[in-house]
């Protein structure tokens, strides 16, 4: 008898411990970012290939009303170069100004040749920016033709309220609905995170959801400083994420976090300690440049 309890105290301890492996989600942030150009194909497919739940991606908007997957509105010269093969320069930037460029434009500028001075495990690979209906695509084919299990997408919608009419659409009703029309025709609601700090586009999708005008993805409220219990009065209602800079998440944040049932999820975390103690804390996951290293905690 004795034998028996102990086996099936063994077997409980193992399925809870698989079941929390399962329910541990990593976001591959802007695919796989510290192993290949960030915001690209390549990036995501690398970071399917190691086992990602969620690809993690920035979307600004073109000239011609398409949604382009790109942390900035514009080319950032740390890594972007122009069509004649010449880097963007740190004074034109930002006169590079998505909003003002035709998606025909946008690609012939390179995203991954030059490499990023700040990831020196980053791969060098000529390739651009991708518009989201073809990210999404190439993701989903390369899933099915490798028979991997399917991921979520966690977008980030880059507004700020001084950019309005500037660098993005003038209104968050614009912009939230080129967002929501590529995502309607190519993905289920349930794999599908929208998240931006901007907590205007956030009521607005809630609104939009609630009113049977979105499908029902889940929303997620990224934040600097702001604590849950802030975030949630800013917001008017509870995210399904709650999503800090990890350097803020403590043991309190987590429990006030789901003692009303929203799942924390931390950015960027990138060092093995600070993932560790991202799991100890009692975090939902994590969102990580490198993917890679994430198995050292499993």
């Amino acid at each position: 008898m004795k034998k028996l309890i102990l086996s099936a105290l063994l077997a409980s301890a193992s399925f809870n411990s698989s079941l929390l492996a399962q329910t541990f989600e990593i976001e591959g942030h802007r695919g796989a970012r510290g192993l290949m150009p960030e915001n690209t194909i390549e990036a995501f497919k690398k970071a399917i290939d190691l086992g990602v739940n969620t690809l993690e991606l920035d979307v600004c908007i073109t000239k011609d009303n398409k949604v382009v997957v790109s942390h900035e509105p514009y080319m950032l010269a740390q890594y972007m170069s122009k069509p004649d093969g010449t880097p963007v320069s740190k004074q034109e930037e930002k006169s590079l100004n998505l909003y003002q460029m035709t998606y025909k434009e946008i690609k012939q500028y390179d995203s991954g040749i030059r490499g990023n001075a700040g990831f020196p495990e980053q791969q060098k690979v000529s390739t651009y920016k991708p518009l989201l209906v073809d990210m999404i695509k190439a993701c989903e084919a390369y899933i099915k033709k490798n028979g991997l299990p399917p991921v979520k997408y966690n977008v980030e919608i880059k507004s700020g309220e001084k950019e309005y009419g500037i660098y993005q659409p003038s209104t968050v009703e614009e912009f939230s609905d080129l967002v929501h029309k590529d995502l309607k025709k190519l993905l289920p609601a349930d794999r599908i995170i929208l998240q931006s700090f901007d907590f205007a586009i956030l009521k607005h999708w809630k609104k939009q959801i609630d009113a049977g005008k979105y499908i029902p993805v889940q929303l997620s409220a990224l934040t600097g400083e702001l604590g849950p219990e802030a975030t949630f009065d800013a917001l008017g209602f509870l995210p399904v994420y709650y999503s800090p800079y990890f350097k803020l998440v403590t043991p309190e944040r987590v429990k006030a976090c789901h003692d009303k049932n929203v799942k924390l999820m931390p950015w960027t975390v990138n060092e093995i300690s600070d993932m560790k103690k991202m799991k100890e804390l009692g975090t939902d996951g994590l969102i990580t440049d490198y993917p890679d290293r994430v198995k050292s905690i499993q």
